[in-house]
């Protein structure tokens, strides 16, 4: 089969929501209808104690949330899908942001009680960035949530894209019978069992059919009526053309806890999802027919199984025919790699491959050779952009506790490399300054750098309240500022200079005094 044929196989995509609306639900249903699993976790019950696929770290057990992206590979209707489940909750944003630099198209979950919630606007604008494509589902049916109108008027104005309904409520709460399905004519009875079987479709011939009314009830069928007319003649129909240019999204309405209106999401998906496209790169568009191999490093993942202590890059191809046993070119690196077990991943479990192809996500063994956005070609000196480090809004010094120094500094250079957080070298002082976004990256730190290396520390508060690289071409300039503000500046992992400031004052003080420095808020200063 030819590269092309394969690449009309694939579709790659990610699931974003805000903490708590269904994101990992929804996932596991999908895996459900597509038997990549026989049961599914209830994340919320104490009563059933399975653990969810995707969150597989034994702190993500403990607290029911995710806080690293996974990737699920499996085939369904003919397709070969890559999907990647995203940690939800604001602190681990970034891995967020980096894991939507290697999809193709996007799932949004929304709360319908809560509707849209402040990291959903922040997960739209990152996919607006790219133009990438978005389908909404609408969870939660089954409560009490909000008017689905509204909800329409909140996603078109809040998230900036024009919704296009493909289902519409009948009810919800107490009262929710099920969805009429807009796009594709037919009607789909609510069943809450929280069963694979949780719904049943009923073909109708059109809206007016006496089916609705007998299934749901004069009174529904005549609001069901009075919705869609509502609907069609206030929301502009789907339009191809603008949803693959991230410029609409079709809505979806259901209930993943109660495995209702997944199916439909996911056959829609399929037949709708952009495929593999071109990826920019620094020194030019890399297509994905190209016959010669490329891709791009966009997570690490330290200690995927606790009992072989394995290192994995997780790598998106963008070009060509990936190889087992095949050498290839690591560009920052200067140096040929090649790889032995490269994997296919469904959750925890994987699989050994031979080959793959663009759009494609598989695990790499890594023996402390990769950093976040590393490319591999056959050969060409190029690097993909679009994944960058981001300035942390929180700093600590991390302080020993223990005489295992080793493990320490093993497992905290890991951990950082991972995306984690970001680990800066204050030579004055020689101190290590971790940053994060959130204070439960320090938490799932401390606890790994325990359970998983073996080694313990404590943090210790910062006074820096903003950091940024920094630049010039003035050398007298920059060697005053680094000597005067010495105690304020420390190296990230490529040994690039970041100024530490107390307070944006200080910053705005040190930007003026030194008009020719150029201070920077994300890695990717290099590339501007």
């Amino acid at each position: 089969m030819s590269i092309l044929e394969e690449i009309k196989k694939r579709k790659t995509f990610a699931i974003i929501s805000h903490p708590d609306a269904g994101k990992t639900t929804l996932t596991e249903k999908l895996l459900l209808f597509v038997d990549a699993i026989q049961m599914a976790g209830a994340v919320k019950s104490s009563k059933i104690k399975k653990a969810t696929v995707s969150d597989f770290m034994e702190i993500e057990r403990q607290r029911g949330i995710s806080v690293t992206s996974a990737v699920m590979s499996f085939e369904y209707a003919g397709m070969k899908i890559n999907l990647l489940d995203t940690p939800g909750h604001k602190d681990f944003a970034e891995d967020t942001y980096r894991t939507l630099t290697a999809v193709d198209s996007v799932i949004l979950v929304v709360d319908s009680v809560k509707g849209v919630e402040e990291q959903t606007e922040k997960l739209m604008n990152v996919c607006r960035m790219r133009s990438t494509p978005v389908m909404i589902f609408v969870n939660k049916l089954d409560r009490e949530g909000r008017n689905p109108i509204e909800l329409l008027d909140e996603l078109e104005n809040k998230l900036d894209i024009k919704a296009a309904p493909m289902s519409w409520p009948i009810s919800r709460g107490s009262s929710f019978k099920g969805v009429y399905h807009l796009y594709k004519k037919n009607l789909n009875i609510f069943r809450p069992h929280g069963k694979a079987d949780g719904e049943e479709t009923i073909r109708v011939n059109d809206l007016f059919s006496a089916v609705i009314d007998e299934y749901t009830g004069p009174e529904l069928a005549a609001r069901l009526r009075e919705d869609v007319a509502l609907v069609e003649g206030v929301y502009e129909p789907f339009n191809m053309d603008l949803y693959l240019s991230g410029k609409q999204a079709p809505v979806f309405f259901g209930s993943a806890l109660n495995n209702f209106g997944v199916k439909e999401l996911l056959e829609t998906f399929v037949e709708l999802a952009r495929g593999p496209g071109p990826m920019e790169a620094d020194t030019r568009m890399v297509n994905p027919e190209e016959n010669t191999f490329s891709g791009f490093v966009f997570k690490i993942h330290a200690n995927i199984d606790p009992n072989h202590r394995d290192r994995i890059a997780f790598l998106r191809i963008c070009s060509g025919k990936f190889e087992r046993n095949k050498f290839y070119y690591h560009v920052r690196l200067d140096t040929e790699v090649r790889f032995s077990n490269p994997a296919s991943f469904l959750g925890q479990k994987k699989d050994v491959i031979d080959e793959a192809y663009p759009g494609d996500v598989i695990g790499l063994y890594d023996r402390d050779k990769f950093k976040i956005g590393d490319t591999l070609t056959e050969g060409e000196k190029l690097m993909f952009k679009g994944i960058p480090k981001f300035s942390p809004e929180i700093f600590k010094e991390l302080v020993h506790t223990s005489l295992k120094a080793k493990q320490l500094e093993k497992g905290i250079r890991q951990l950082t490399e991972e995306g984690v957080a970001q680990l800066f070298i204050m030579k004055h002082g020689n101190k290590k300054v971790v940053g994060t976004v959130g204070q439960l990256q320090f938490d799932v730190i401390l606890y790994r750098l325990k359970n998983e290396y073996g080694a313990e520390c404590r943090f210790e508060p910062m006074y820096a309240k903003k950091a940024c690289w920094f630049t010039s071409d003035d050398k007298k300039q920059m060697e005053e500022f680094q000597k005067y503000k010495a105690d304020s500046i420390g190296y990230d992992s490529a040994d690039n200079p970041v100024f530490f400031a107390g307070s944006q004052w200080d910053l705005d003080y040190y930007i003026k005094t030194y008009p020719n420095i150029k201070f920077y808020f994300t890695s990717e200063f290099k590339a501007g």
